[in-house]
């Protein structure tokens, strides 16, 4: 009867153990994944000051060496020169005194290094406050992390437009 009453407190004491090392494992998890969201508004940050600075090169460091990007108007530019250089170009004739918005942001994990972010977003023009109107977009980030460190490997975006 003893032998039996022990085995069953052990199992008792397992089945603890277990869900409290499971509520432990999840508790770590859900800090990885704020820590993860950190990362990915630096991202962001950085993304929209070199927008502000006009710096191609700055927004293509968010991106890995091979990232791609779709643009507005459908231009690709494949590998994180490309990025630079096809930005640099943007900025230099055709984007200048405004800043991005986020209206709205979408985070799913695809995987545990795999994420996709849809986000609609805006333009602001200096001295507004308001969205232009010709501006409204939806863009898809799809950032990997690598050693460690999370960038984008493509970003699209699509001008909203009614039919």
């Amino acid at each position: 009867m003893r032998a039996k009453g022990m085995r069953r407190i052990g199992a008792v004491a397992a089945a603890v153990a277990v869900t409290l090392t499971a509520g432990t494992a999840a508790s770590a998890g859900d800090r990885g994944r704020l820590s993860d969201k950190e990362a990915f508004d630096a991202i962001l940050e950085r993304q929209q000051q070199a927008w502000v600075d006009e710096d191609g090169a700055a927004f293509a460091a968010t991106f890995h060496e091979d990232g791609d990007m779709v643009t507005f108007n459908g231009d690709y530019l494949a590998g994180r020169e490309a990025i630079a250089e096809g930005m640099q170009y943007y900025f230099d004739g055709y984007i200048e005194g405004n800043r991005i918005a986020i209206l709205d942001e979408h985070v799913r994990y695809v995987e545990r290094d795999v994420v996709v972010i849809v986000r609609e977003t805006c333009l602001i023009n200096d001295g507004e406050s308001e969205c232009r109107a010709d501006s409204l977009s939806t863009n898809t980030n799809v950032l990997t992390r690598e050693r460690g460190e999370w960038l984008q490997t493509s970003f699209q975006n699509t001008r909203q437009f009614s039919f």
